[in-house]
């Protein structure tokens, strides 16, 4: 095994990852959404920021070491960021 198909597999191997703690994440917003019709509940908001600024220092440290591109790493927190806005803006408006 060559040193560039080492680094592809790590490469591939910290997308693969990143993907699956963003699904995680993914899957805590979908359980509020579905749940936000019967409780609002300030800890899962709380538990939902923490997991995206975990999520975030690890695309950082994936970025930094040259294992996944700027872009790909923009685009994962993007998709959060845009469901988690969704989850909020619903959580706002049921208050109402």
């Amino acid at each position: 095994m060559t040193s560039s198909d080492l680094q592809e597999q790590l490469n591939l191997k910290a997308i693969s990852l990143l993907h699956e703690d963003a699904d995680k994440i993914l899957k805590l917003i979908e359980v509020q959404m579905e749940n936000l019709a019967t409780r609002y509940c300030p800890l899962y908001e709380e538990v939902l920021d923490t997991q995206m600024y975990g999520f975030s220092k690890e695309v950082d440290f994936a970025v930094r070491a040259g294992l996944l591109p700027e872009s790909t790493g923009k685009q994962l927190i993007s998709k959060l960021e845009r469901n988690l806005a969704l989850l909020y803006e619903a959580m706002n408006q049921q208050a109402e």
